[in-house]
């Protein structure tokens, strides 16, 4: 029989002062028991990403490390670099030194008793293990909603996310090879893995609510979420646009004829709400495009300019030393 592998849980932090050290316990726990049972290797860690939180988030993590390093590590980040970013460097850190990964939010909604199922499918030969809610029973009818739809709309878009699949995955180390080869900068990981392929498959699991803290991703984050989302995995909104353009060409054409017999019968004076209506619509669809094309070309100049993704300003690791990046 083969040794078990190591197993690094990449955890993002933004402001988790509240929550973090029961997060830290229950993951203590759920360590100890895959050991164990001979799942995982004892060289496995618990990565807590610091993701320029203000309050005591980073203390916290140092402290856990300094108590226990042989289960706690701790990535702290010279700046807000934002979740994708967060999870992204704990990846890239981790990816030389462990066999798989788990990455997961710091506010316990996931359930940790889904990490023995992971880790069993990756014994199975799985590369990639998706963790996927099984209902949303938990969410509001406005967020069930939304949430719903963003996936759907995803699809639609051409972008080949997993339904209801967030950021709580495992990997393996070859797909956390692979995943270094992207470069972008604006990061969907949601997105980027699928298209790295591989052996896949589900685990479905029910969420909770938060045990501590508030939301960090309220409306207004979740919607640039999304946008991110569609613009950086799909060009048919551009695609879209050439038709409405199109359709819009048709319909002037057919309005310029209706002008034109108006115009020679004398009857001029009637249709001024329709000519305004027309007006603004027009307009409006226009800014509108030009809105979409101004996301792309945001996009593409970000990529040009090739700044780095994140900093790491210290890394905490089992040998209780600070290196620098």
């Amino acid at each position: 029989m083969n040794p078990p592998e190591i197993l690094y849980m990449v955890v993002p932090c933004y402001n988790e002062q509240e929550v973090l050290r029961e997060t830290a316990q229950q993951l203590k726990a759920k360590y100890s028991s895959l050991i164990s049972q001979g799942l995982i290797s004892p060289e496995s860690r618990i990565v807590f990403v610091n993701d320029g939180s203000a309050d005591q988030t980073w203390g916290i993590i140092s402290e856990l490390h300094a108590k226990e390093p042989n289960y706690f590590s701790g990535i702290d980040l010279a700046h807000n670099s934002g979740h994708q970013n967060a999870v992204l460097a704990g990846l890239m850190t981790v990816k030389d030194i462990c066999d798989m990964c788990i990455t997961m939010d710091a506010d316990l909604q996931d359930d940790i008793n889904t990490i023995d199922e992971m880790v069993k499918k990756y014994y199975e030969g799985n590369q990639v293990v998706y963790g996927v809610r099984s209902a949303r029973d938990t969410d509001t009818f406005f967020k069930k909603t939304t949430a719903e739809g963003f996936y759907k709309f995803m699809k639609i878009m051409g972008a080949d996310v997993v339904y209801n699949h967030a950021d709580f995955r495992l990997m393996s180390k070859r797909v956390l090879q692979e995943l270094s080869g992207f470069k972008e900068v604006n990061l969907f990981l949601r997105g980027m893995v699928p298209l790295i392929g591989f052996q896949n498959c589900k685990v479905y699991y029910e969420r909770h609510e938060r045990a501590a803290g508030e939301s960090k991703y309220p409306l207004k984050r979740m919607l640039s979420f999304a946008v991110n989302g569609i613009t950086s995995f799909s060009t048919k909104p551009l695609k879209l646009i050439t038709a409405l353009g199109l359709i819009m060409s048709v319909v002037s054409f057919f309005a310029f004829i209706w002008a034109f017999i108006t115009k020679i019968t004398g009857f001029t004076e009637h249709g001024w709400s329709s000519t305004i209506c027309s007006i603004w619509l027009i307009g409006g669809l226009q800014l509108f495009c030009l809105g979409i094309i101004g996301e792309y070309i945001g996009k593409i100049y970000a990529e040009v300019k090739q700044r780095p993704r994140y900093i790491i300003a210290e890394f905490l690791s089992d040998t209780n030393k600070k290196e620098e990046k």
